[in-house]
């Protein structure tokens, strides 16, 4: 059988491709991208961890323990916890509407998804500004009722909210637009409800995409800054963000403390790297299991 080699299992596989480049290049291309890795992973992560240890671990300790530097990553952990279930809720929504049905306005509404991609995340924070600050459009209301948004915690979870949003929607729309609708038309036909065509069918397609969207949009709340510094008002205790914290205590010449608080924003995106990495690997191992399934139907002629 031309391009397919026979298994143990007796079944046909189709033949592994050989690489095309010579080894220079193989090699010249490996030793590029090793020299970006550590030019701009490895080294700036080796400095942030040298100067937040420079003065001992009992400065460290001292520094990522204060009262203000726990408030921030309390508050840090809070707007990321509400940021990314909502987002999770409205990609899944934004990724069946969008690439399970056609409608008047579904261009627009792509469009709109990637909104914050386009606007700088400063910007975003002015007109949370404009709309909720005490000369706001809706601020005076607001106040006279008693609800406080910007300068306070709900304007900082409204701007994480907004600059993270598109991660999960992006991830999910691709995969709901590829596996189409045939298998939960089939679930209808056979009499399953709405609940259990979701969690039966459309869930398990999407999985993977679900966490690996939730993982990027983790990241970006937790080390968002633009939009947060605008509309938080740098209330040390109240509404800084780690972040925010690392700015002030590196504009007050407090250098060991600002690397020492950095280093927690690092250690948060090194785990957020290993989680990307490992739910890569487990949808990589899904796909070739997926299509090495098919290969043996097509090989025994069942499809």
């Amino acid at each position: 059988m031309p391009g397919y080699v026979r298994s143990i299992s007796g079944k046909a596989r189709p033949k592994a491709r050989r690489l095309t480049e010579t080894r220079a290049v193989r090699w010249t291309l490996t030793a590029i991208a090793l020299l970006f890795v550590l030019l701009f992973l490895v080294m700036p992560l080796a400095v942030v961890f040298t100067e937040a240890l420079a003065k001992g671990l009992a400065a460290y300790r001292d520094a990522v323990t204060t009262p203000d530097a726990l408030s921030a990553l309390k508050l840090t952990l809070i707007a990321a916890g509400i940021a990314v279930p909502l987002n999770l809720l409205f990609g899944v929504s934004a990724g069946w509407a969008i690439g399970k049905f056609d409608f008047r306005g579904k261009e627009l509404l792509i469009t709109l998804i990637d909104l914050p991609f386009a606007v700088s995340p400063v910007i975003s924070g002015m007109v949370f500004v404009l709309l909720f600050g005490r000369q706001g459009f809706l601020g005076p209301w607001m106040l006279d009722h008693g609800y406080r948004i910007a300068f306070a915690v709900p304007g900082i979870v409204l701007a994480t909210i907004f600059v993270s949003f598109p991660f999960v929607a992006r991830e999910i729309i691709p995969i709901m637009q590829a596996t189409g609708t045939q298998e939960e038309e089939a679930a209808r036909v056979l009499g399953a409800g709405g609940l259990q065509i979701f969690f039966r069918v459309t869930l398990p397609n999407i999985k993977w995409g679900l966490i690996y969207g939730a993982i990027l949009a983790n990241a970006r709340a937790m080390g968002e800054f633009g939009a947060v510094s605008v509309i938080s008002g740098h209330i040390r205790g109240e509404t800084n963000t780690l972040p925010l914290h690392v700015e002030i205590l590196y504009n007050e010449y407090n250098f060991q403390a600002a690397f020492a608080v950095a280093s927690l924003l690092a250690c948060l995106a090194v785990v957020t790297l290993v989680l990307k990495a490992i739910v890569e690997r487990r949808a990589h191992a899904v796909d070739v299991a997926r299509e090495r399934a098919e290969m043996d139907l097509l090989a025994e002629g069942h499809v």
